[in-house]
Formats: C-alpha cells, sequence, structure tokens
C-alpha cells in the first residue's frame, strides 16, 4: 500500500509538470524568496541562484505539519505527511492531536488492526459541531481506538527493545482529564495542526504583513497589503485549510488577473468531510456558531437517529448513525448548516452543498422526494426538532 501511494503522488506530479509544459509555463525547481515586491530569488539544488522578476506574485506555499514541545518529539515522532512512507508497519501507535488528520490516521490505522490510541488536549475535532464530533468518537471507541482525554505529551524516550516510552500529563488549566501516565509505543504521530510555509519567503522584504504567531498572510480578495502580491490556499489568514478551497480561489484569481473577469472567492458554505471510520460530512454552520449569530431562540433544529439499509444484514452498529439541520425559525426558515454522520457522509454533502449555495429552505428540504434507499434520503424526512423533546430514534427504515 506504502508503495501504491508514493506512486500516486509521482504520477499526479508528473502530470502536473507535464501540463505546465504544455502550457507554456516555465517551471524552476528552487525554493524562493522575495527580494523585494518584484524580485524573487530561487535557489536552486546546486545552491545557484536565479534571480525572477515579476510584475506579480501569487504566494501559494501551503503549510506543513507542527510537532509538539514535548521532550523528544521530534527527534522521535512523526506527522501525517510521514504515514505513508514508513519503511515497516507502524504497530501500535499514538496519535497526538484530535483534529481530522489525527482522527482519520487514527481510524484507518485501527481498522488494518494496528492498537491506535489518541491523545486530546482539549476537544476532539475543535471549531466543528461538537455534538457531531462526539458521535464520530463515540463510534471510534466502539471499534476499539483509545482516547486519552484532556492530555498533553511531556517526553519521548527510546526503550531499550527501540520502542518509545511516552510520558503526558493533564493539560494546563484542564480538569477532569486522563491524568498522569505513560506507555510504550511502536510508532507517535503528531496531528497538532499545520504552520504555514512562509518563514523562509522573506515576506517583510516586499513589506507582506503576516500574522504574528502562525505566519499567515493577511489578504483581502486573496489580494495581500501589497497590491502586486497575492497569496491563495493555507497560508491565508482565517480561511478553510482545504485543497478544493486552494484550487478554485487560485482559479479565480487566474481569471481576475488575465480575463477580466470579476468574479471573487465565496468562502461561505464550503462543505467538509472528516474521513474517519463513520464519516462526517457537514455544509455551513454547527449548531455552536449558529446560536453565536443568530440567538438559540431564532433557530429550529431538526434531528434524526437513522438506519443505513446497508447497515441492517451485516447487522452493524447504528447507533451513530445521525443526522442533524439547522435552521431559522423566521420564514423563509433558511437552512443554516447541514451535518451527517454515516456511510458515506463525503458523496451525501456535496449534493445538498450546491442546494446550500442557493440559499434552500427547510420547506424545499423537505418538498425534496428522496432515493430509497439511500442515506441522504433522510435528510427529506426531518420532522422532529430539538424544541420539541420528542424521541428522533426510528422505529422501523421508513419510520
Amino acid at each position: 500500500m506504502r508503495d501504491a501511494v508514493q506512486d500516486h503522488i509521482k504520477s499526479v506530479n508528473w502530470v502536473t509538470r507535464v501540463s505546465l509544459r504544455d502550457n507554456k509555463i516555465e517551471y524552476v525547481n528552487g525554493r524562493g524568496h522575495l527580494a523585494d515586491a518584484n524580485t524573487v530569488v530561487a535557489t536552486l539544488h546546486n545552491k545557484k541562484e536565479v534571480l525572477l522578476k515579476t510584475k506579480n506574485v501569487v504566494v501559494a506555499v501551503g503549510a506543513r505539519p507542527k510537532y509538539s514541545t514535548a521532550i523528544g518529539a521530534q527527534e522521535l515522532g512523526i506527522s501525517s505527511d510521514d504515514i505513508f512512507s514508513l519503511e515497516k508497519p507502524p504497530g501500535k501507535t499514538l496519535v497526538v492531536g484530535g483534529g481530522y488528520i489525527g482522527l482519520e490516521c487514527a481510524g484507518f490505522l485501527n481498522g488494518f488492526g494496528y492498537p491506535s490510541t489518541v491523545m486530546l488536549r482539549s476537544v476532539p475535532l475543535r471549531g466543528f459541531d461538537q455534538q457531531m464530533a462526539s458521535m464520530v468518537v463515540n463510534e471510534m471507541e466502539g471499534r476499539g481506538v483509545n482516547f486519552i482525554c484532556k492530555c498533553v505529551p511531556e517526553s519521548l524516550s527510546k526503550t531499550l527493545d527501540g520502542r518509545i516510552l511516552v510520558k503526558w500529563n493533564t493539560t494546563p488549566g484542564a480538569s477532569g482529564g486522563s491524568g498522569q501516565g505513560e506507555d510504550v509505543f511502536d510508532t507517535v504521530l503528531f496531528a497538532v495542526g499545520r504552520k504555514a510555509v512562509t518563514d523562509s519567503l522573506a515576506l517583510d522584504k516586499a513589506g507582506v504583513e503576516t500574522h504574528r504567531e502562525t505566519g499567515k498572510i493577511f489578504t483581502t480578495n486573496e489580494q495581500t497589503n501589497v497590491p502586486n502580491i497575492f497569496a491563495v490556499g493555507d497560508v491565508l489568514h482565517r480561511k478553510p485549510e482545504l485543497t478544493p478551497v486552494a484550487v478554485q480561489a487560485g482559479r479565480l484569481l487566474a481569471r481576475r488577473m488575465f480575463g477580466n473577469d470579476k468574479t471573487l472567492m465565496d468562502y461561505d458554505n464550503v462543505a467538509t468531510t472528516v474521513f474517519t471510520p463513520l464519516e462526517y460530512g457537514f455544509v455551513g454552520l454547527s449548531e455552536e456558531e449558529s446560536e453565536k449569530r443568530h440567538g438559540p431562540e431564532n433557530l429550529e433544529v431538526y434531528h434524526a437517529f437513522y438506519k443505513p439499509t446497508e447497515f441492517s444484514i451485516p447487522q452493524k452498529d447504528m447507533s451513530n448513525c445521525y443526522i442533524k439541520v439547522i435552521c431559522l425559525r423566521k420564514e423563509p426558515r433558511t437552512v443554516l448548516g447541514m451535518h451527517f454522520v454515516g456511510p458515506n457522509a463525503g458523496e451525501v454533502i456535496q449534493g445538498f452543498s450546491a442546494a446550500m449555495k442557493c440559499r434552500i429552505t427547510m420547506e424545499q428540504l423537505l418538498d425534496t422526494i428522496g432515493i430509497h434507499p439511500t442515506v441522504a434520503e433522510e435528510f427529506t424526512r426531518l420532522t422532529i426538532t430539538k424544541r420539541s423533546g420528542m424521541d428522533p430514534n426510528p422505529q422501523a427504515c421508513c419510520s
């Protein structure tokens, strides 16, 4: 599998380089930094420097995983970038971090049969809808993934047999955590966030303003404070760190720069999916963010547990299959957020994201005829609200 993944990445890189060449775009394989707002210095592999004079600059260097500050973390740990480059199976693995990358890694390693543990500093999927996040964690625990809550690693050290001893403690200021402890692992994977790769770009020489802590770039419609310097992707301050977002922003920016187009990137209602063993897909606002923006008294939350037909014959656990739609109570009851935990969540939420772009209302959603027996049709037959206090559990597949 490792070889197949590496071959796939190589093929993607090759196709990209061929596409650049076919479109007569010069490709300079070097590490770049700014000399001024109109000069990029590229350092090649042989240390030779090439000066590139330009009218405009687009910064699209992305981000790379960060490591914990724990003793021995960088020497003995790996990141999600390394997981498919290992020379041997990862074995018993500790994943430090409860974001979507950490949970995805722990989920598929557990699925391959490797004992997996997730260490959470605060809450799982911070910034996501927390009710849905709890469903994801419940499912993973049911499948055998262990969770160490509200703790941070203090040190990593080699054991005599070449494994890794990890010692941890409760997160400073936290209460109700798993407490102090230690255990031995074969692999320790850090998924504690990503840092924009802007430190080596010398952006200050061109006067580009960045966030002091994250290194991310402040922009308005992808334009920095320096008029001829632009940025797209994970380097943007407070924008979704998702590949399709970067692709779309870059495409629209190119059209504006070279095609006299006026279309701006819309960062609202960007759909995404967490590819955990039971997927979580959503588009729009979380329940917490909806309450913050509109007040709980102005919201209606429809919800339901459901029974995927494909889970019935093999008798898979359905206890965490759950959907939720948040809308305004006032007519026309515009939908603010759609959340789905269940099989094929990415496929399901992709279709509804187009409806969200069109500002779908609750009436329009419920007037939609579902395709039976898909899981996506569950969105079209929601009748129970949290406000009603009624039981959202189904009695049968078509109830």
